[in-house]
């Protein structure tokens, strides 16, 4: 990576000529981020996500984030000898399970990263659905071949969201960082997919764009390149010919949903390259992959 020191004046000026139109664009905006995978766990890519958020704020722009932590479940679960069980990928929740994955995600994870944003300037404060009750939850049952409607635990989808709460943390100038837990009928916890948290998140706060930080450049076609506008029905068409399958289709589902239902873009990144965030928002060519819904492409 190029050191900022040995960029010339000129150069500079240049990427900084070419970063106001969209500054001036997305000034008052609200952007949701879901940040995961490579730059939720390299030291270095941490501390540049931080400084990035802190930037957005700076320039007029409303980031709210919304993390992941799988890796960090998995190994507080080995520490305490519990074998993990999974079907289609999803894991089973039980009561200890679901202790675990709210102490990790709604403690450890959520303040690391609070702190870090604060370390680096911006005002950020930690929050997962069971504050104010703002995402409530259902439990999600898994379709099998063998079995319709499994129970897997205290893994849900989101009924609904009420956005009162993450308002006024904007309002007042701060940055919201979202653990995505979610609350049930009787006030028990579950455990929600991170996308898809981020992405209803985005459709109810009328966001301007989803980012989704992933391990991948983007969407990808059968040949590896990448496929940067992007509308429903093209993405419908990968999922047919078999380009898209498998972990990339919740992210998907989750992208194309809230393109579809009011958020102007969506946008899958890849977290590994420093500065992500930056280069998609404030660059002619971004560095990803976007999604927009119909008649907007």
């Amino acid at each position: 990576m190029t050191d900022v020191k040995h960029i010339p004046p000129a150069d500079k000026a240049a990427i900084l000529s070419e970063a106001l139109p969209y500054i001036r664009r997305f000034s008052g905006a609200t952007i949701v981020i879901k940040y995961g995978g490579n730059a939720m766990t390299e030291p270095a890519l941490k501390e540049g996500f931080a400084r990035d958020i802190v930037l957005l704020k700076l320039v007029g722009i409303n980031p709210v984030i919304v993390h992941g932590g799988g890796p960090q479940i998995n190994g507080m679960l080995e520490r305490v000898g519990k074998e993990g069980t999974f079907i289609q990928g999803m894991r089973v929740t039980d009561s200890e399970t679901m202790d675990i994955v709210e102490m990790v995600l709604g403690g450890h994870v959520n303040k690391e990263i609070v702190s870090m944003i604060n370390t680096h300037g911006g005002k950020a404060v930690g929050v997962t659905g069971r504050d104010g009750h703002f995402i409530k939850a259902k439990k999600l049952l898994i379709n099998t071949p063998e079995n319709p409607g499994v129970d897997i635990g205290q893994v849900g989808e989101v009924e609904s969201i009420d956005t009162t709460l993450l308002r006024g943390l904007i309002n007042n100038g701060q940055i919201p960082v979202v653990a995505p837990i979610g609350v049930g009928k009787r006030g028990e916890a579950f455990n929600i997919n991170a996308d898809l948290v981020a992405g209803k998140l985005a459709e109810e706060l009328n966001a301007e764009k989803l980012l989704m930080m992933t391990n991948i450049a983007g969407v990808l076609d059968k040949e590896g390149n990448l496929l940067t506008n992007l509308t429903p029905s093209r993405i419908d068409e990968l999922i047919a010919d078999g380009t898209l399958y498998g972990g990339m289709l919740p992210k998907i589902s989750s992208a194309v949903e809230a393109a579809v239902n009011g958020v102007k873009a969506t946008h899958i990144i890849d977290g590994r390259v420093p500065n992500a965030l930056l280069l998609e928002i404030f660059t002619d060519s971004g560095i990803g992959s976007m999604i927009l819904g119909e008649g907007k492409a």
